[in-house]
Protein backbone atom coordinates (compact mmCIF):
# COMPACT_ATOMS: atom_id res chain seq x y z
CA UNK A 1 0.00 0.00 0.00
CA UNK A 2 1.41 3.38 -1.01
CA UNK A 3 1.89 5.96 1.74
CA UNK A 4 2.59 8.76 -0.76
CA UNK A 5 0.92 11.99 0.35
CA UNK A 6 0.35 10.79 3.91
CA UNK A 7 0.90 13.60 6.41
CA UNK A 8 0.96 13.66 10.18
CA UNK A 9 1.51 16.14 12.97
CA UNK A 10 4.55 15.39 15.14
CA UNK A 11 5.62 16.85 18.45
CA UNK A 12 9.34 16.05 18.69
CA UNK A 13 9.57 16.78 22.43
CA UNK A 14 6.81 14.22 23.11
CA UNK A 15 8.60 11.67 20.89
CA UNK A 16 11.85 12.26 22.77
CA UNK A 17 10.22 11.55 26.13
CA UNK A 18 8.75 8.31 24.79
CA UNK A 19 12.11 7.26 23.33
CA UNK A 20 13.84 7.98 26.65
CA UNK A 21 11.27 5.86 28.50
CA UNK A 22 11.55 3.04 25.94
CA UNK A 23 15.33 2.88 26.28
CA UNK A 24 15.02 2.80 30.07
CA UNK A 25 12.48 -0.06 29.88
CA UNK A 26 14.63 -2.10 27.48
CA UNK A 27 17.59 -1.92 29.84
CA UNK A 28 15.35 -2.79 32.79
CA UNK A 29 13.99 -5.88 31.03
CA UNK A 30 16.94 -7.13 28.94
CA UNK A 31 20.22 -6.13 30.60
CA UNK A 32 22.26 -9.30 31.04
CA UNK A 33 22.07 -9.28 34.85
CA UNK A 34 18.96 -8.23 36.76
CA UNK A 35 20.93 -6.37 39.45
CA UNK A 36 21.98 -3.72 36.89
CA UNK A 37 25.57 -3.98 38.16
CA UNK A 38 24.34 -2.92 41.61
CA UNK A 39 22.92 0.43 40.44
CA UNK A 40 19.40 1.61 41.28
CA UNK A 41 17.96 1.86 37.78
CA UNK A 42 14.84 3.72 38.97
CA UNK A 43 16.96 6.41 40.63
CA UNK A 44 19.10 6.75 37.52
CA UNK A 45 15.97 7.44 35.50
CA UNK A 46 14.93 10.07 38.02
CA UNK A 47 18.40 11.62 37.78
CA UNK A 48 18.44 12.02 34.00
CA UNK A 49 14.78 12.48 33.09
CA UNK A 50 14.70 16.18 34.13
CA UNK A 51 17.36 16.89 31.49
CA UNK A 52 14.72 16.21 28.82
CA UNK A 53 13.39 19.72 29.49
CA UNK A 54 16.62 21.07 28.01
CA UNK A 55 16.76 18.77 24.96
CA UNK A 56 16.36 20.80 21.78
CA UNK A 57 17.52 18.30 19.15
CA UNK A 58 17.58 14.54 18.65
CA UNK A 59 21.36 14.61 19.10
CA UNK A 60 20.82 16.13 22.57
CA UNK A 61 18.55 13.21 23.43
CA UNK A 62 21.19 10.71 22.35
CA UNK A 63 23.68 12.48 24.61
CA UNK A 64 21.37 12.32 27.65
CA UNK A 65 20.57 8.64 27.06
CA UNK A 66 24.25 7.82 26.52
CA UNK A 67 25.12 9.42 29.85
CA UNK A 68 22.40 7.43 31.63
CA UNK A 69 23.35 4.01 30.25
CA UNK A 70 27.07 4.79 30.71
CA UNK A 71 26.41 4.78 34.48
CA UNK A 72 26.17 0.98 34.25
CA UNK A 73 29.89 0.77 33.42
CA UNK A 74 29.55 -1.66 30.54
CA UNK A 75 30.81 -1.75 26.96
CA UNK A 76 28.52 -2.10 23.92
CA UNK A 77 26.01 0.36 25.43
CA UNK A 78 25.31 2.24 22.20
CA UNK A 79 22.63 4.76 21.28
CA UNK A 80 22.66 6.11 17.74
CA UNK A 81 20.66 7.47 14.85
CA UNK A 82 17.13 8.75 15.00
CA UNK A 83 15.48 11.64 13.21
CA UNK A 84 18.53 13.89 13.17
CA UNK A 85 17.41 15.95 10.18
CA UNK A 86 20.72 15.54 8.40
CA UNK A 87 20.89 16.33 4.67
CA UNK A 88 21.64 13.55 2.23
CA UNK A 89 25.37 13.29 1.58
CA UNK A 90 26.39 14.07 -2.01
CA UNK A 91 27.83 11.30 -4.17
CA UNK A 92 31.49 11.73 -5.13
CA UNK A 93 32.73 9.67 -8.10
CA UNK A 94 35.81 8.26 -6.40
CA UNK A 95 38.49 6.88 -8.75
CA UNK A 96 40.72 4.82 -6.42
CA UNK A 97 43.57 7.28 -6.96
CA UNK A 98 45.38 10.19 -5.35
CA UNK A 99 46.04 13.59 -6.90
CA UNK A 100 48.93 15.99 -6.47
CA UNK A 101 49.19 19.60 -7.60
CA UNK A 102 52.02 20.49 -9.94
CA UNK A 103 52.70 24.02 -8.71
CA UNK A 104 54.65 24.99 -11.81
CA UNK A 105 51.84 24.27 -14.27
CA UNK A 106 48.90 24.82 -11.91
CA UNK A 107 47.53 21.42 -12.94
CA UNK A 108 46.72 18.27 -11.02
CA UNK A 109 48.28 14.99 -11.93
CA UNK A 110 47.77 11.43 -10.73
CA UNK A 111 50.21 10.66 -7.92
CA UNK A 112 49.03 7.14 -7.19
CA UNK A 113 46.70 4.43 -8.45
CA UNK A 114 45.51 1.82 -5.96
CA UNK A 115 46.27 -1.57 -7.46
CA UNK A 116 43.09 -3.26 -6.27
CA UNK A 117 42.13 -6.80 -7.24
CA UNK A 118 39.65 -6.37 -10.05
CA UNK A 119 38.62 -10.01 -10.02
CA UNK A 120 36.89 -9.22 -6.71
CA UNK A 121 34.11 -6.64 -6.86
CA UNK A 122 34.82 -5.39 -3.35
CA UNK A 123 38.40 -4.56 -4.37
CA UNK A 124 37.68 -3.09 -7.77
CA UNK A 125 40.02 -0.21 -8.67
CA UNK A 126 38.26 1.79 -11.41
CA UNK A 127 41.26 3.36 -13.14
CA UNK A 128 43.05 0.00 -13.47
CA UNK A 129 40.19 -1.77 -15.25
CA UNK A 130 40.56 -2.97 -18.82
CA UNK A 131 40.07 -0.17 -21.34
CA UNK A 132 40.75 2.73 -18.94
CA UNK A 133 43.88 4.32 -20.38
CA UNK A 134 45.35 6.36 -17.53
CA UNK A 135 48.67 6.17 -15.69
CA UNK A 136 50.53 7.60 -12.71
CA UNK A 137 51.93 10.97 -13.75
CA UNK A 138 49.13 11.78 -16.19
CA UNK A 139 47.62 15.24 -15.86
CA UNK A 140 43.88 15.51 -15.27
CA UNK A 141 42.76 18.46 -17.40
CA UNK A 142 39.00 18.22 -16.95
CA UNK A 143 36.44 16.22 -14.98
CA UNK A 144 32.94 15.70 -16.32
CA UNK A 145 33.37 18.57 -18.78
CA UNK A 146 34.68 21.08 -16.23
CA UNK A 147 38.26 22.31 -16.42
CA UNK A 148 40.45 21.32 -13.47
CA UNK A 149 43.18 23.69 -12.34
CA UNK A 150 44.71 24.94 -9.11
CA UNK A 151 41.65 27.05 -8.37
CA UNK A 152 39.53 23.93 -7.85
CA UNK A 153 39.72 20.84 -5.67
CA UNK A 154 39.43 17.66 -7.80
CA UNK A 155 36.85 16.24 -5.42
CA UNK A 156 34.68 19.31 -5.92
CA UNK A 157 34.41 18.43 -9.61
CA UNK A 158 33.92 14.72 -8.84
CA UNK A 159 30.58 15.42 -7.17
CA UNK A 160 28.03 13.89 -9.53
CA UNK A 161 24.81 11.85 -9.68
CA UNK A 162 25.29 8.30 -8.39
CA UNK A 163 25.31 5.39 -10.81
CA UNK A 164 26.79 7.27 -13.75
CA UNK A 165 30.27 6.85 -15.25
CA UNK A 166 32.75 9.68 -14.76
CA UNK A 167 34.58 11.26 -17.70
CA UNK A 168 38.04 12.83 -17.60
CA UNK A 169 40.31 14.53 -20.09
CA UNK A 170 43.88 13.44 -19.38
CA UNK A 171 47.28 13.94 -20.99
CA UNK A 172 50.86 12.95 -20.38
CA UNK A 173 51.92 16.61 -20.20
CA UNK A 174 50.45 19.69 -18.56
CA UNK A 175 50.10 21.51 -21.90
CA UNK A 176 47.37 19.07 -22.87
CA UNK A 177 49.00 17.83 -26.07
CA UNK A 178 47.62 14.48 -27.23
CA UNK A 179 44.88 14.69 -24.61
CA UNK A 180 42.48 11.77 -24.48
CA UNK A 181 39.11 11.06 -22.86
CA UNK A 182 38.73 8.27 -20.34
CA UNK A 183 35.62 6.97 -18.61
CA UNK A 184 35.29 4.82 -15.52
CA UNK A 185 32.60 3.46 -13.23
CA UNK A 186 33.27 5.23 -9.91
CA UNK A 187 33.28 4.02 -6.33
CA UNK A 188 31.16 5.41 -3.51
CA UNK A 189 33.92 4.59 -1.03
CA UNK A 190 37.64 3.82 -1.28
CA UNK A 191 37.75 2.17 2.15
CA UNK A 192 38.17 -1.36 0.75
CA UNK A 193 41.02 -0.27 -1.51
CA UNK A 194 42.78 1.41 1.41
CA UNK A 195 42.35 -1.74 3.49
CA UNK A 196 43.66 -3.97 0.70
CA UNK A 197 46.67 -1.70 0.25
CA UNK A 198 47.38 -1.78 4.00
CA UNK A 199 47.17 -5.56 4.29
CA UNK A 200 49.22 -6.12 1.12
CA UNK A 201 51.96 -3.95 2.61
CA UNK A 202 51.91 -5.91 5.89
CA UNK A 203 52.03 -9.24 4.06
CA UNK A 204 54.95 -8.09 1.94
CA UNK A 205 56.83 -6.95 5.07
CA UNK A 206 56.30 -10.30 6.79
CA UNK A 207 57.45 -12.10 3.66
CA UNK A 208 60.60 -9.97 3.40
CA UNK A 209 61.47 -10.17 7.11
CA UNK A 210 61.04 -13.95 7.20
CA UNK A 211 62.36 -14.67 3.69
CA UNK A 212 59.07 -16.29 2.80
CA UNK A 213 58.87 -18.60 5.81
CA UNK A 214 56.05 -16.89 7.73
CA UNK A 215 52.48 -16.40 6.52
CA UNK A 216 50.35 -13.39 7.44
CA UNK A 217 46.60 -12.87 7.80
CA UNK A 218 44.77 -9.76 8.98
CA UNK A 219 41.21 -10.29 10.24
CA UNK A 220 39.32 -6.96 10.20
CA UNK A 221 36.30 -8.18 12.17
CA UNK A 222 34.54 -11.33 13.31
CA UNK A 223 31.79 -11.05 10.74
CA UNK A 224 31.35 -11.54 7.02
CA UNK A 225 34.39 -9.46 6.02
CA UNK A 226 36.65 -11.14 8.58
CA UNK A 227 35.66 -14.64 7.50
CA UNK A 228 36.10 -13.65 3.85
CA UNK A 229 39.67 -12.53 4.51
CA UNK A 230 40.48 -15.55 6.67
CA UNK A 231 39.29 -18.08 4.10
CA UNK A 232 40.97 -16.16 1.29
CA UNK A 233 44.39 -16.09 2.96
CA UNK A 234 44.57 -18.99 5.42
CA UNK A 235 44.11 -21.88 3.01
CA UNK A 236 46.80 -20.70 0.56
CA UNK A 237 49.27 -20.30 3.44
CA UNK A 238 48.77 -23.53 5.41
CA UNK A 239 52.11 -24.81 4.13
CA UNK A 240 54.02 -21.80 5.40
CA UNK A 241 56.34 -22.75 8.25
CA UNK A 242 54.69 -20.31 10.67
CA UNK A 243 51.66 -18.00 10.77
CA UNK A 244 51.19 -14.47 12.12
CA UNK A 245 47.51 -13.70 12.76
CA UNK A 246 46.80 -9.97 13.00
CA UNK A 247 43.60 -9.01 14.86
CA UNK A 248 44.58 -5.43 15.57
CA UNK A 249 41.64 -3.07 15.08
CA UNK A 250 39.28 -6.05 14.83
CA UNK A 251 35.73 -4.72 15.05
CA UNK A 252 34.15 -7.84 16.55
CA UNK A 253 31.25 -10.02 15.47
CA UNK A 254 30.57 -13.66 16.26
CA UNK A 255 32.77 -16.05 14.27
CA UNK A 256 35.85 -16.30 16.48
CA UNK A 257 35.10 -19.92 17.38
CA UNK A 258 35.17 -20.89 13.70
CA UNK A 259 38.64 -19.38 13.35
CA UNK A 260 39.97 -20.86 16.59
CA UNK A 261 38.73 -24.30 15.47
CA UNK A 262 40.76 -24.08 12.26
CA UNK A 263 43.86 -22.62 13.89
CA UNK A 264 43.77 -25.34 16.56
CA UNK A 265 43.96 -28.23 14.11
CA UNK A 266 46.90 -30.59 14.54
CA UNK A 267 48.38 -32.99 12.02
CA UNK A 268 47.06 -36.51 12.74
CA UNK A 269 48.20 -38.43 9.69
CA UNK A 270 49.42 -38.19 6.09
CA UNK A 271 48.28 -39.76 2.84
CA UNK A 272 50.88 -40.58 0.17
CA UNK A 273 50.28 -41.57 -3.42
CA UNK A 274 52.83 -42.63 -6.01
CA UNK A 275 51.82 -40.10 -8.66
CA UNK A 276 50.88 -37.13 -6.46
CA UNK A 277 53.36 -34.29 -6.11
CA UNK A 278 52.79 -33.78 -2.38
CA UNK A 279 51.31 -35.73 0.50
CA UNK A 280 47.80 -34.99 1.73
CA UNK A 281 47.24 -34.16 5.37
CA UNK A 282 44.58 -35.27 7.81
CA UNK A 283 42.87 -32.96 8.61
CA UNK A 284 42.89 -31.79 5.00
CA UNK A 285 43.93 -28.22 5.87
CA UNK A 286 46.24 -27.87 8.87
CA UNK A 287 48.84 -25.28 9.85
CA UNK A 288 51.94 -27.18 10.88
CA UNK A 289 54.22 -24.57 12.42
CA UNK A 290 54.16 -22.07 15.28
CA UNK A 291 51.63 -19.25 15.41
CA UNK A 292 51.43 -15.83 17.03
CA UNK A 293 48.72 -13.16 17.16
CA UNK A 294 49.01 -9.36 17.08
CA UNK A 295 46.55 -7.45 19.30
CA UNK A 296 46.02 -3.80 20.25
CA UNK A 297 43.71 -1.44 22.11
CA UNK A 298 41.15 -1.60 19.29
CA UNK A 299 40.92 -5.39 19.19
CA UNK A 300 37.31 -5.43 20.29
CA UNK A 301 34.35 -7.61 21.27
CA UNK A 302 34.63 -10.99 19.55
CA UNK A 303 38.18 -9.88 18.77
CA UNK A 304 38.70 -9.81 22.55
CA UNK A 305 37.24 -13.31 22.76
CA UNK A 306 39.43 -14.54 19.90
CA UNK A 307 42.51 -13.25 21.73
CA UNK A 308 41.46 -14.92 24.98
CA UNK A 309 40.77 -18.26 23.28
CA UNK A 310 44.01 -18.06 21.27
CA UNK A 311 45.80 -17.94 24.62
CA UNK A 312 43.56 -20.64 26.17
CA UNK A 313 44.39 -23.00 23.30
CA UNK A 314 48.12 -22.29 23.67
CA UNK A 315 48.32 -21.45 19.98
CA UNK A 316 51.17 -19.02 20.50
CA UNK A 317 52.06 -15.68 22.09
CA UNK A 318 49.84 -12.60 21.97
CA UNK A 319 51.96 -9.62 20.95
CA UNK A 320 51.08 -5.92 21.22
CA UNK A 321 48.83 -4.08 23.68
CA UNK A 322 45.92 -5.05 25.95
CA UNK A 323 42.65 -5.44 24.03
CA UNK A 324 39.55 -3.24 24.34
CA UNK A 325 37.69 -5.31 26.92
CA UNK A 326 34.05 -5.45 25.84
CA UNK A 327 32.41 -8.86 25.63
CA UNK A 328 28.82 -8.44 26.82
CA UNK A 329 27.06 -9.17 23.55
CA UNK A 330 24.26 -7.01 22.21
CA UNK A 331 20.95 -7.30 20.42
CA UNK A 332 19.10 -4.41 18.84
CA UNK A 333 15.52 -5.33 19.87
CA UNK A 334 14.09 -3.32 16.96
CA UNK A 335 14.09 0.38 16.06
CA UNK A 336 12.95 3.17 18.35
CA UNK A 337 9.96 5.38 17.55
CA UNK A 338 11.83 7.57 15.04
CA UNK A 339 14.05 4.87 13.58
CA UNK A 340 16.92 5.31 16.01
CA UNK A 341 18.80 2.41 17.53
CA UNK A 342 19.73 1.39 21.05
CA UNK A 343 21.78 -1.68 21.88
CA UNK A 344 21.28 -3.47 25.19
CA UNK A 345 24.18 -5.66 26.46
CA UNK A 346 22.46 -9.02 26.94
CA UNK A 347 24.95 -11.91 26.79
CA UNK A 348 28.11 -11.93 28.91
CA UNK A 349 31.17 -14.17 28.61
CA UNK A 350 32.44 -16.36 31.46
CA UNK A 351 35.31 -18.81 31.78
CA UNK A 352 34.87 -22.57 31.88
CA UNK A 353 35.33 -22.22 35.65
CA UNK A 354 32.29 -19.94 35.85
CA UNK A 355 34.00 -16.56 36.33
CA UNK A 356 33.22 -13.41 34.35
CA UNK A 357 36.13 -12.67 32.00
CA UNK A 358 37.53 -9.94 29.75
CA UNK A 359 34.77 -7.32 30.24
CA UNK A 360 36.17 -4.07 31.56
CA UNK A 361 39.79 -5.20 31.33
CA UNK A 362 40.56 -6.88 28.03
CA UNK A 363 43.14 -9.54 27.25
CA UNK A 364 46.76 -8.91 28.21
CA UNK A 365 49.51 -9.64 25.69
CA UNK A 366 52.23 -12.14 26.46
CA UNK A 367 54.73 -9.75 24.90
CA UNK A 368 53.93 -6.05 25.28
CA UNK A 369 55.04 -3.92 22.34
CA UNK A 370 54.28 -0.22 22.04
CA UNK A 371 53.62 1.26 18.60
CA UNK A 372 56.20 4.00 18.97
CA UNK A 373 54.84 7.00 17.00
CA UNK A 374 58.27 7.96 15.67
CA UNK A 375 58.82 4.45 14.30
CA UNK A 376 55.31 4.25 12.84
CA UNK A 377 55.62 7.65 11.14
CA UNK A 378 58.92 6.43 9.69
CA UNK A 379 57.02 3.57 8.05
CA UNK A 380 57.81 0.80 10.55
CA UNK A 381 55.47 -1.52 12.46
CA UNK A 382 57.19 -2.55 15.73
CA UNK A 383 54.46 -4.99 16.73
CA UNK A 384 54.56 -6.80 13.40
CA UNK A 385 58.35 -6.86 13.42
CA UNK A 386 58.37 -8.41 16.90
CA UNK A 387 55.79 -10.97 15.80
CA UNK A 388 57.97 -12.16 12.93
CA UNK A 389 61.05 -12.23 15.17
CA UNK A 390 59.28 -14.38 17.78
CA UNK A 391 58.09 -16.86 15.15
CA UNK A 392 61.54 -17.14 13.60
CA UNK A 393 62.93 -18.00 17.06
CA UNK A 394 60.56 -20.95 17.13
CA UNK A 395 61.55 -22.26 13.70
CA UNK A 396 64.49 -24.55 12.95
CA UNK A 397 67.42 -23.01 11.12
CA UNK A 398 66.64 -24.97 7.97
CA UNK A 399 63.15 -25.03 6.47
CA UNK A 400 61.14 -27.99 7.67
CA UNK A 401 58.34 -29.38 5.52
CA UNK A 402 56.18 -32.47 5.65
CA UNK A 403 58.06 -35.71 6.31
CA UNK A 404 58.96 -37.95 3.36
CA UNK A 405 56.90 -41.11 2.84
CA UNK A 406 57.88 -44.23 4.77
CA UNK A 407 59.88 -46.91 3.01
CA UNK A 408 57.70 -49.01 0.68
CA UNK A 409 56.30 -52.03 2.54
CA UNK A 410 57.52 -55.48 1.49
CA UNK A 411 54.76 -58.07 1.90
CA UNK A 412 56.25 -61.09 0.20
CA UNK A 413 56.74 -64.02 2.58
CA UNK A 414 60.24 -64.50 3.88
CA UNK A 415 62.14 -67.35 2.18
Amino acid sequence: MSLAGLETTRIPAAEWREIFAEVWRRYRDYFYVANMHGYDWVKLRQKYQPLLDSVGHRADLNYVIAEMIAELTVQHAYIQGGDLGLPKRPFVALPGARFELDAKSGRYRIARLFAGQNEEERYRSPLTEVGVDVHVGDYVLAINGRELDAAHDPYELLEAPAGQPAEWRVAASADGKSARTIRYQPLASEANLLYLDWTADKRARVDALSRGRVGYIHIPDMGEDGFYEFIKWWYPQVRKEALLVDVRDNGGGEISQMLIERLSRRLLSLDYARNYGAPMTYPEAVQLGPQAALINEDTASDGDIFSYMFKQQNLGPLIGKRTWGGVVGINELGPLLDGGTVYVPQVATASAAGQWIIEGHGVDPDIRVEQDPVAVLAGRDPQLERGVAELLKRLPAAPAGLPPPPAPPVKTPAP
